[in-house]
């Protein structure tokens, strides 16, 4: 992340729906880095493990521990922060879940996007404002070209589908209530599968992986050729970081923006869990095991060349960089070290960017 990119944060005030998550505790912590004022919405920590508690990130920021459906406390927060950003990732994010919860799933995803866009709404200071979506939104047909941003939006299951419908909503809101000279700037971020220290969530494989290997079990694995995008955390919220700036500056670059992974970190699932065993070493090893759940796409690619000729962007760090940053910090024994390592991963991270 080059230096423009950290100073047009500093003192800035940015607020993040979703900050006790994992990709919301390392957005928080790169966002402190830069010198921003952080202010946190989100529910508490999901497990008794989380990145957000290891790190002490609440002692760092303002964290507001409150619901996304509750839209009364979420304006009168977003007005108190007067924030110029807002980062939207709070959301049920996991695929299997939605299945068994679709209407908390349909209420948290589509009914907080609404809440927090009409939050904003009311809110004078705010002038730039990103929904972070996913890869799932896009009606998947596994073509191997990868999906654009103007393709057609049509999630599967439930999870995809209500960010498929989120994406609707915002769509709905920028040309209806944003769509003037001086309104805030209003896109969404679509991005694949993240990796990176941190991530207790349940079936996601890297997490996965490392239950079962610091149990000394055999790794399962669901869909061993299913093809994914993999990428790591911090080539992800770089995108978000570029494409809030950007669009700070000059709002006609608003709209909806693709941050996929570089084509070889676009990997089977059984390649990706091999890769994790070499690595995490211990005798590490993995098995296919028939899926039983509910279906889940065989292939997903992202096109990303709008964010890279429009912003600039690109990711930086492949697969097994990705996993290997992992593991180190899987086998730390203290929330002291673990602290030190995600920070000191963001800072070796923001060095060694080159533009």
């Amino acid at each position: 992340m080059d230096e423009i990119v950290l100073d047009f944060y500093k003192n800035k005030n940015v607020f993040i729906t979703g900050h006790t998550g994992f990709k919301g505790t390392w957005l928080s912590r790169v966002l402190l880095k830069a010198g921003a004022n952080v202010t946190g919405y989100a529910l508490k920590p999901h497990s008794d493990t989380s990145l957000f508690e290891q790190t002490k990130t609440a002692n760092d920021i303002h964290s507001i521990i409150e619901d996304i459906r509750n839209s009364d406390s979420l304006k009168k927060e977003l007005l108190n922060a007067r924030p110029e950003i807002v980062i939207h990732m709070a959301a049920q994010p996991i695929v299997r879940l939605s299945y068994k919860e679709p209407v908390k799933t349909y209420e948290i995803n589509v009914m907080g996007t609404v809440n927090i866009l009409e939050a904003v709404r009311s809110c004078p200071s705010v002038k730039s404002f990103i929904n972070v979506t996913t890869d799932k939104v896009y009606e998947n047909k596994e073509k191997p070209s990868g999906y654009k941003e103007n393709e057609n939006l049509c999630g599967f299951d439930p999870y995809s589908s209500s960010k498929s419908c989120s994406e609707l909503v915002t769509y709905s809101y920028r040309n209806s209530f944003f769509n003037y000279i001086d309104a805030p700037a209003i896109s969404t971020a679509r991005s694949g599968n993240v990796i990176g220290g941190g991530d207790y969530s349940e079936d996601r494989i890297i997490p996965d992986c490392i239950k079962a290997a610091n149990k000394g079990k055999e790794i399962i694995v669901r869909n061993p050729d299913s093809v994914r995008p993999y990428q790591y955390i911090l080539d992800c919220l770089y995108g978000y970081f570029l494409l809030a700036e950007k669009q700070y500056k000059n709002k006609s670059l608003e709209g909806a923006y693709n941050f996929g992974s570089e084509e070889g970190s676009c990997v089977k699932t059984g390649e990706l869990a091999s890769i994790f065993c070499e690595v995490f070493g211990q005798g590490a090893k993995w098995h296919a095991q028939d899926n039983d759940g509910p279906h889940e796409t065989n292939f997903l690619k992202l096109d990303s060349s709008k964010s890279r000729e429009i912003l600039g962007w690109k990711p930086k760090c492949d697969v097994r960089a990705v996993v290997k940053k992992t593991v180190e910090f899987a086998k730390l024994k203290t929330d002291v070290e673990r602290k030190k390592c995600i920070d000191n991963q963001i800072s070796e991270y923001l060095t060694s960017y080159e533009t």
